[in-house]
């Protein structure tokens, strides 16, 4: 093990790392695992429990309560395949109970903490502050002072809570508390229109609790391509989920037990009332009490201030995932973790710059990478071309009653510069083109692998055929004629 920058080595080297982690959440688990690999000395600093937002109250706590709506939801729809159909009895306690079971499940394997520490990993508890270039101090159960070549801070990020007259006073839940409820309320109002919002009422409507989302745009998932995120609210509403837009949410009061919401729909006041709240606005940087205005590291309220390889204005402390601002999702906290740990220990300069593909796990799943057709027209001027293929034609679609749902690609100078699908296992299939863009792959050249029929993703096989037969077409001219 390597002595801290401007250390001397010594006999005692215990509390000298080559690498110091602030946060066990996604990128903390993986830059550490990674790094381990790499024979460094490695200490990880974490507050709280191994695993963060992700598995206590993000992915995989949402994730399983969507599965269950999804077995409601094909009970009460058997009929369109011929089977008789039953309204579920759902217990809303059982489900919360499952969902801390599979929490359990992966807390006690892949997220174990004795994991980490049999690879050497040194796991440290408490509270850290980041207090020099080469040094953390570990605040908790007598106070302790890392030497560290680097430092990586994957804090993560907490939810938002917005400014609202009474919100406080009447309680509300958010997707950290949502998880760790024991009686789940019989209906809810929902305060925004985000990923986790939008999957929530899905989920919460398909298992008979009744929800109102309240979203203070003209639409849900503003960063998402329009034309896909309207076939989705069709579906939606479909299902029986309230969505309001253009709300503005002046005040929320309780009464009679009942938690009542009160603001305007199209500039007309109007009121929405529920037994619990759940407020779902968005999310804030742990930016606070780790010491970085002292070193003059900047943040803003997006995060830390990062270079594209992570770094910091410090160059031996660098910032991942959700702290760094840039894309809010378990997947890139991991890559950019093991982009900084290569970075830092590597010849050469490495780059946390990606086509980062991200889902909405509703059903049908809405999955993007790359621009939406709006940045692309910005970007490129105009030029640029939009292939579509409806789900309408795809015979797997058709054949699992899932055929509201569509693929669209766009090109500039025949290269994808972007991806949007709405279809079952969207978030499966969105990393072709993730692979396509950050290759410069053209889409017609995506036509020269086979894929499997019959399956969703045939119609990615379908699209870029056409893109190769316009092409083609062009070139009959070359065709060797008798």
């Amino acid at each position: 093990m390597l002595a801290p920058e401007g250390a001397e080595e010594g006999p005692d080297m215990a509390d000298r790392y080559d690498l110091v982690i602030v946060g066990m959440g996604s990128g903390g688990m993986v830059a550490a695992e990674f790094a381990a690999t790499l024979d460094l000395k490695v200490a990880v600093v974490e507050r709280d429990r191994v695993g963060g937002d992700c598995l206590w109250t993000g992915c995989v706590p949402s994730k399983a309560l969507l599965a269950a709506g999804k077995v409601a939801h094909h009970m009460r729809t058997a009929a369109d395949f011929g089977i008789t159909a039953v309204e579920p009895q759902v217990d809303r306690k059982k489900v919360w109970e499952r969902i801390r079971s599979v929490q359990d499940q992966i807390a006690a394997t892949d997220d174990n903490p004795d994991r980490f520490r049999e690879m050497g990993i040194d796991l440290v508890m408490g509270h850290a502050k980041v207090t020099g270039p080469n040094t953390v101090l570990v605040e908790g159960d007598g106070d302790r002072e890392l030497e560290t070549r680097y430092t990586l801070l994957c804090t993560g990020s907490r939810p938002a809570n917005p400014a609202i007259e009474g919100l406080d006073e009447a309680g509300f839940v958010t997707s950290e508390s949502l998880f760790e409820l024991t009686d789940p309320p019989a209906s809810f109002v929902n305060i925004g229109g985000g990923p986790i919002a939008v999957e929530m009422v899905q989920a919460f409507t398909r298992l008979g609790i009744p929800v109102t989302l309240l979203q203070k745009g003209p639409r849900i998932l503003p960063r998402d391509e329009p034309a896909l995120v309207e076939l989705l609210v069709e579906k939606l509403r479909k299902e029986g989920v309230d969505l309001r837009f253009d709300v503005e949410v002046q005040q929320v009061t309780v009464e009679g037990g009942t938690k009542v919401v009160h603001g305007t729909e199209d500039g007309s006041p109007a009121t929405w009332e529920a037994e619990e709240l759940l407020v779902a606005v968005g999310r804030a940087p742990n930016v606070e009490n780790l010491g970085l205005e002292d070193l003059g590291i900047e943040t803003t309220r997006k995060g830390v201030v990062v270079d594209n390889r992570g770094r910091t204005s410090v160059d031996t402390i660098y910032a991942c995932g959700d702290i760094a601002g840039r894309y809010l999702f378990t997947h890139s906290a991991a890559y950019e973790g093991v982009r900084a740990v290569r970075d830092m220990f590597f010849p050469g300069k490495g780059k946390v710059v990606a086509a980062v593909p991200w889902a909405t796990f509703t059903d049908p799943e809405l999955a993007h990478t790359g621009l939406t057709e709006a940045e692309a027209r910005e970007r490129f001027k105009g030029d640029v071309d939009v292939w579509r293929m409806d789900l309408a034609h795809n015979d797997r679609a058709r054949a699992d009653g899932a055929s509201e749902g569509s693929i669209i690609v766009l090109t500039h100078k025949k290269v994808i510069v972007g991806a949007h699908i709405l279809a079952p296992a969207a978030g499966e299939m969105i990393h072709e083109f993730a692979l396509a863009i950050e290759e410069s792959i053209g889409l017609s050249e995506l036509s020269q692998f086979m894929h499997v029929y019959p399956t969703i993703s045939t119609s990615v096989g379908q699209l870029a055929g056409e893109a190769a037969f316009e092409k083609a077409e062009k070139l009959r001219w070359l065709v060797k004629r008798k």
